[in-house]
């Protein structure tokens, strides 16, 4: 790929109902913690699954994610990297084949400006910045 078009569609929520986990960044729980009101031991506590290696917002019961309501992210100010940063994934931009399998389900795909794919990578090294533990050679 030398360029792809990306732009988010109103309304549209897709990649928030797509089975996965969340991952979020200690900056992430501090930010949405405050951004809800919350101690960040209550956010955590309710909102958080910690690993040894990662940490991960919990799933609710029947849905993907606590914080999506009505197609509309509920902290979409503070959200995680993960969710900012889609479709600018490195899973994706390095994989043309997993660009098109997304771009089935994702209406934002392949709309609005056209986007160089060096400007799209450098967006996706955020992703590896955020979650290293992902991202680092085996």
């Amino acid at each position: 790929m030398e360029a792809v078009r990306f732009e988010c569609r109103p309304g549209c929520s897709r990649c928030c109902e797509v089975k996965g986990f969340v991952y979020i960044t200690e900056e992430n729980l501090r930010e949405m913690a405050a951004y809800l009101g919350l101690s960040r031991g209550a956010f955590e506590a309710r909102y958080v699954y910690r690993t040894r290696y990662s940490l991960r917002l919990r799933k609710p019961r029947g849905k993907q994610c606590h914080f999506l309501e009505e197609h509309a992210c509920a902290v979409h100010r503070v959200k995680p990297a993960q969710c900012r940063l889609f479709p600018f994934w490195p899973e994706l931009l390095e994989d043309a084949r997993q660009w098109r399998r997304t771009a089935k389900w994702c209406p934002g795909i392949g709309q609005g400006p056209l986007i160089q794919i060096g400007t799209a990578h450098e967006t996706a090294s955020e992703m590896k910045q955020a979650y290293p533990s992902h991202y680092s050679a085996p």
